[in-house]
């Protein structure tokens, strides 16, 4: 059996070597475009900026070594540009010597990933414009930094790799200017979320400029002027273009393959296309969201891993099949951690899902063991049953493993309240006995119990500032005169009982502190006595973040732990 791959990185190279492991005796060829194959994608921005420091870093297997270990035969910057399913032969350029052949195959894979979007804008050829997706776009990027040593940069695009490139430039001492045409960055989070990173970015120095609509550029003494709807034009010595990827799947359109969303190449849980023996992986195919079953591209190094190891048991003879994304992901950005996986409250709300979540900020590690930092977490469910749809949380340490626990519990179809059975590791150094993930489980039960109801930021605007409410912030005095929403009166936690006489019991009560806690167990006390309260969702430090950002500031409050 001949297998012939098309692409050699995530899913390409890993189908090949999982192949390999199955058959001994089946003859693997690779074609892949460009001069590396098994590169690190995800690393390419960290070589820009020197922290990852050698070349050879990047690539994690090369030709010569896939062939001594694997006898896979691996064919660099050679493009397939036709593929003949009827005849079961693809065309194939040598593109350092134009050279063309015909390969026969017997089993085909199609891992060709995702281009950078590059709009017709005017100037966008400009050789001081870079797009990020290849060892060879990074070289050049690393090249012209080293060489021409610009001072200034504008990145286009708040996805990961426009974020990424953006801290790492910034971290070489350029004076960055980020734009990004949504109102938030990172698109994958809610923009209450997203705010969190706006603050962090600003605060080490890039210029953050949302709702920037890009409409061209120009050369000017040297320099590339980035021309902005409604805005003066930025000049800096390099723009870097991270506006988005598209499935490369132009192969697979002519050659007639069913294509979906996106243009994506279309697959079933086999990995099998629309032809024959043609199967295809990675940022290129359309996946089942396994959250809501619809349709979607997603555009990761797991997934396409994953997806390569399933085509090659499905070559092999084996009963396997790929069961749909979650999506999830992390990211550093500065000293924060940004995660999440499945779906966003507001990618939720779009696909026709009546959902709630809650807002904690619990501490990386138990408060009082030495270095604990807190994180914001956000839990998106599902009102009627309460199955778990997503997560995101931000913070400086303990992020990646709170997330990898909520993306097992979506994926094994866990109720958010059972969050709080779970058994997780604790000691001091490393989590607190109610673990964060344990916590988000309690609030979550005890909304759906009636034992708590809350508010949420984007409710604050709307709360009647006629009396007809009380709004309350049960924070220390001190606390509260450093900085509270207007009309919140401040009574402590620790002095509510004495003073239930200032409040009116016919009258609801909003509720804030620094974290939720505090008001917590205020409504518990108000409840207790009568009073219809309402518990506010991520506290006072989350709302100042977010409307602070808002404002484009980055004067946010401190982070720190109740008491």
């Amino acid at each position: 059996m001949k297998v012939v791959i098309v692409g050699g990185v995530a899913g390409g190279a890993s189908a090949a070597a999982r192949l390999r492991r199955l058959d001994e005796q089946a003859q693997i060829v690779i074609f892949e475009r460009t001069g590396f194959v098994s590169y690190a994608n995800c690393g390419l921005p960290y070589y820009i900026g020197g922290v990852i420091e050698e070349e050879s870093a990047l690539t994690l297997q090369s030709p010569k070594g896939f062939w001594d270990r694997f006898r896979i035969a691996v064919k660099t910057s050679h493009e397939v540009f036709a593929i003949h399913p009827d005849s079961h032969t693809v065309e194939v350029r040598n593109m350092l010597t134009g050279e063309e052949f015909v390969e026969t195959y017997d089993k085909l894979i199609l891992s060709p990933g995702a281009k950078p979007i590059r709009p017709a804008l005017p100037g966008i050829d400009s050789d001081k414009i870079f797009s990020l997706r290849t060892v060879e776009d990074t070289l050049r990027i690393h090249s012209y930094v080293r060489e021409r040593r610009p001072s200034s940069a504008v990145v286009i695009g708040g996805g990961f790799i426009g974020v990424e490139t953006a801290e790492n430039l910034c971290e070489l001492g350029l004076q960055v200017t980020l734009l990004q045409r949504p109102v938030q960055l990172m698109n994958n989070l809610d923009y209450d979320m997203a705010t969190l990173l706006h603050t962090e970015v600003r605060e080490h120095g890039i210029d953050l400029r949302l709702k920037a609509d890009v409409t061209g550029f120009e050369e000017v003494d040297g320099r590339v002027v980035t021309h902005v709807a409604g805005d003066d034009p930025i000049g800096a010595d390099m723009v870097l273009l991270a506006i988005g990827v598209a499935p490369e799947s132009h192969l697979a359109q002519e050659a007639g393959l069913e294509l979906g969303i996106k243009g994506a190449i279309v697959v079933n849980d086999r990995m099998e296309t629309s032809a024959a023996d043609v199967y295809a992986v990675g940022d290129a195919v359309q996946v089942t969201h396994q959250v809501t079953g619809e349709d979607a591209v997603i555009s990761l190094a797991g997934p396409a891993n994953k997806q390569g190891r399933v085509v090659a048991d499905v070559i092999a003879g084996m009963d396997s099949c790929y069961r749909g994304s979650l999506g999830s992901s992390v990211i550093k950005v500065f000293d924060l951690t940004a995660a999440s996986t499945g779906l966003s409250e507001k990618a939720a709300r779009a696909a026709g899902i009546d959902c709630d979540s809650v807002v904690l900020s619990p501490g990386s590690h138990a408060g009082y063991y030495p270095g604990a930092t807190p994180m914001t977490m956000k839990v998106v469910f599902e009102k009627q049953g309460l199955r778990l749809l997503g997560a995101q949380i931000v913070g400086i340490d303990g992020v990646d493993k709170r997330i990898d626990v909520l993306a097992t519990a979506i994926q094994a179809g866990m109720r958010g309240d059972r969050l709080k059975d779970l058994d997780l590791a604790y000691a001091p150094p490393y989590s607190s006995a109610k673990d964060p993930v344990n916590m988000a489980g309690f609030m979550i039960e005890n909304l759906n119990r009636g034992i708590l109801a809350q508010w949420h930021w984007e409710d604050e605007p709307n709360l009647p500032r006629d009396g007809s409410v009380q709004l309350l912030d049960v924070r220390t005095e001190g606390e509260y005169e450093r900085g509270h929403i207007d009309g919140f009166v401040n009574i402590p936690v620790d002095d509510l009982r004495n003073r239930l006489g200032e409040l009116d019991r016919a009258k609801p009560v909003y509720v804030i502190c620094q974290s939720g806690i505090r008001s917590y167990i205020a409504c518990r006390i108000l409840a207790q006595h009568g009073f219809e309260c309402f518990n506010f969702s991520g506290g006072y430090r989350f709302f100042a973040a977010v409307t602070e950002a808002r404002r484009g500031s980055a004067n946010v409050m401190p982070c720190g732990f109740e008491k």
